[in-house]
């Protein structure tokens, strides 16, 4: 990335002509190859973004206002990010339908579940890969017969499973949302995989010039995105250890907090990715817990609702009442996670939740 904020090298603008925007342009095109390489998809399919949130404004809005005249019925789950229900809820203010799957009894958005809001006037269907929150994995493959035998055009929002999951059986979708910070690379970029056949019927929601395919006005930050290229064939050749690794980890952890009185975890433990957990604190409220962990870094959901004083809407979309909801955190492992690490977490949250305990009596 240094190189392309250095003035002597490639600081060229991505759309000039000259040498040095030609030098800029090459890195991103390569930069956006390796992004495809991971997406299992064509390069000419990748548009460069300001991260997911945008990604998924241009996927969603883009879609439906090309698509109103076929219907105004949109598919969704209470379960999702922020972004795409925030961006969701603004089209039902502009006239569109919205249906929720409801998960079934163990958490999961099913087929079955799937099939039942179907419409025939059912335009998009957004749904995430991985929960942000309790890491729980929606089965997408599963979902796919469904889809087919239906006009509905599938948007995925793959920010929390790029960096830890194959993206093959997901490949399928017409419309993928990523995160290059999600999987170690600079924040302030991300992508969206728009299927080639879809590239000239979407909507844009930036104007301004005819960059990324007409889709998406704006220089772009070759820094940034020559930054994601990197951390995408990262993440392509580490995958498998990473993943190991992580297991591994989360092994641990889960051992050491189901020895924690009171402790519960928030999820489906055969269908979660590892290295997101959800865990409850019978007793304590998660806010407090935080304060209290010092120099550990656990959330009460999403960075983006750190503000919002009310509980976790995915926690009481799976059912739980707010009392778990308010004393539940979530817990995140990742590449340069070390089994150190683990047990200082252990030891910092059986001192504090035993301590936040004595002072609640």
């Amino acid at each position: 990335m240094v190189a392309f904020l250095e003035t002597t090298t490639s600081f060229g603008n991505a759309a000039s002509t000259h040498a040095y925007g030609l030098a800029a342009a090459a890195a991103v095109e390569h930069a956006r190859e390796e992004v495809a390489s991971l997406l299992f998809a064509r390069p000419e399919e990748i548009i460069w973004t300001s991260g997911a949130t945008e990604a998924i404004n241009l996927a969603l809005k883009g879609a439906a206002l090309a698509r109103e005249r076929v219907g105004r019925h949109i598919v969704t789950s209470p379960l999702e990010h922020k972004a795409v229900l925030d961006t969701i809820m603004w089209l039902e203010a502009q006239g569109f339908e919205v249906s929720h799957i409801r998960p079934d009894e163990d958490g999961a958005i099913t087929a079955t579940g799937l099939a039942r809001v179907l419409r025939p006037d059912t335009i998009l269907v957004s749904l995430m890969h991985v929960n942000n929150e309790t890491g729980v994995i929606t089965d997408l493959a599963d979902l796919e017969p469904v889809l087919r035998r239906h006009s509905a055009l599938l948007h995925v929002d793959a920010a929390q499973s790029a960096a830890r999951l194959s993206m093959q059986d997901i490949s399928f979708a017409d419309f993928i949302s990523i995160s290059a910070h999600k999987m170690y690379g600079p924040k302030g970029v991300g992508a969206l995989r728009v299927r080639r056949p879809l590239l000239s019927q979407l909507v844009p929601q930036m104007h301004g010039g005819n960059h990324e395919s007409g889709l998406r006005s704006g220089t772009l930050a070759t820094h940034q995105v020559v930054g994601m290229g990197r951390a995408a064939a990262v993440v392509r050749r580490r995958r498998c250890g990473d993943a190991a690794h992580v297991r591994s980890l989360d092994g641990r952890l889960r051992w050491h907090l189901d020895r924690i009185d009171g402790t519960e975890c928030n999820d489906i433990a055969n269908s979660r990715a590892a290295g997101i957990l959800n865990v409850a604190f019978r007793d304590v409220e998660a806010e407090s817990l935080m304060l209290a962990l010092g120099d550990v870094a656990v959330s009460t959901g999403s960075a983006c609702t750190s503000t919002d004083l009310r509980p976790s809407h995915v926690l009481t979309a799976l059912g739980y009442d707010e009392t778990r909801a308010r004393s539940s955190v979530r817990i995140s492992i990742g590449r340069f996670t070390t089994a150190a690490d683990i047990d200082h977490v252990v030891s910092s949250l059986g001192v504090a939740v035993a301590s936040l305990r004595r002072l609640a009596q």
